[in-house]
C-alpha cells in the first residue's frame, strides 16, 4: 500500500502540471524525454512518532518526471512534488504525501488509543536558492482522510561536492501544526485514557518538532545513486507536552539509514 501510494501521488502531481503545461503547444503531456528513478531506503527509526524504542524500517522510493537540468539539491525529505514554476533562484508547486496508519501494532505504548488510519496530505511548496550552495524549501499541506490539520515543514540545506561523484548536505528542519493534526497524533481523550492508562490530553497547535539533519550522496554512475543520511529531531510544544511521548515515548527521535536508487531514461511520442 505504501509503495503504490507513493506513485500514485508522484504520477498524480505530475499528470495534472504537465497537462497544464502541454495545453498550450498542442503536443500530448506524455511526450518528449522521462525519467523513471526506483529504489529503497533501509533505516533505524522509531517504532512510532514520539516513541523511545527504535525498529529496522525501510521505504521505497519511486518517482518520476521529465528529463531536464532540474533542482540543483533534493532531499530524501522532500515529498513527491512539481514546479509549475521554476527559475535558477525560486521554484514554486505542488507537493502530496502519504501518510501511514497508526495502530498498537506499530508499539505496545498504542495499546487503547484509537487506531490512526492511513490517508494523505496534499499542498504547495515553495524553496529557494539564496546562493549555489544552500537551498531553502518550505511544504505546506492540508490533512486528508488520516487528520484534518495543516502540515508545515521547513528546512534549510548547505551543500558542497567534495568530488564530482560525492556531496555532503545537510542543515536544520522544523515542523509546524494546527491542533487537528496534534489531536489525532498526540491526544488523549477521555475515552482513549481509560483504556490506555495514559493521562487525559487536548493540544492545541503550534511548532512541533526542530532538528538536524545531514547525508552524503554517491552518484555511482549516471544512473545509479546511493546515500547514507542521519536525522535527529527533539519534538517541542504540543508533541512534547502529549501524556503519549512524557509517559511512554520520547522527546528525542534519531533515524540512521542508507538509500539507493536507480534511473530509467526513456522517449515517449
Amino acid at each position: 500500500m505504501f509503495a503504490k501510494s507513493r506513485l500514485f501521488i508522484s504520477f498524480g502531481l505530475l499528470v495534472a502540471s504537465a497537462s497544464a503545461a502541454s495545453a498550450g503547444d498542442g503536443q500530448h503531456f506524455w511526450s518528449g524525454n522521462w525519467y523513471l528513478s526506483v529504489g529503497a531506503a533501509g533505516f533505524s527509526a522509531p517504532k512510532f512518532e514520539g516513541g523511545k524504542h527504535n525498529k529496522l524500517q525501510w521505504q521505497p522510493l519511486v518517482s518520476i518526471g521529465r528529463q531536464g537540468p532540474g533542482p540543483r539539491f533534493s532531499s530524501r525529505n522532500d515529498n513527491p512534488s512539481f514546479a509549475f514554476i521554476e527559475s535558477d533562484a525560486f521554484r514554486v508547486g505542488i507537493v502530496g504525501k502519504f501518510v501511514r496508519s497508526r495502530d498498537s501494532g506499530d508499539g505496545r505504548e498504542l495499546t487503547g488509543l484509537k487506531k490512526v488510519k492511513w490517508g494523505l496530505e496534499a499542498g504547495g511548496f515553495v524553496e529557494a536558492y539564496p546562493t549555489d550552495w544552500l537551498r531553502a524549501r518550505v511544504e505546506v499541506r492540508q490533512g486528508i482522510r488520516a487528520h484534518s490539520g495543516l502540515v508545515a515543514d521547513a528546512a534549510v540545506d548547505a551543500f558542497t561536492d567534495i568530488t564530482p561523484e560525492l556531496r555532503l548536505s545537510g542543515g536544520p528542519r522544523m515542523t509546524l501544526a494546527t491542533n487537528d493534526y496534534f489531536n489525532t497524533y498526540y491526544g488523549v481523550n477521555a475515552r482513549d485514557a481509560a483504556a490506555s492508562g495514559l493521562s487525559q490530553y487536548n493540544p492545541g497547535g503550534g511548532i512541533k518538532s526542530v532538528g538536524v539533519g545531514g547525508a552524503l550522496t554517491w552518484k555511482a554512475s549516471e544512473n545509479w545513486t546511493a546515500s547514507t543520511f542521519v536525522e535527529y529531531t527533539r519534538l517541542t510544544g504540543p508533541a512534547a507536552d502529549s501524556s503519549l511521548v512524557r509517559e511512554r515515548g520520547d522527546r528525542n527521535q534519531l533515524l540512521i539509514g542508507m538509500s539507493a536508487s536507480y534511473k530509467f531514461n526513456f522517449t515517449t511520442n
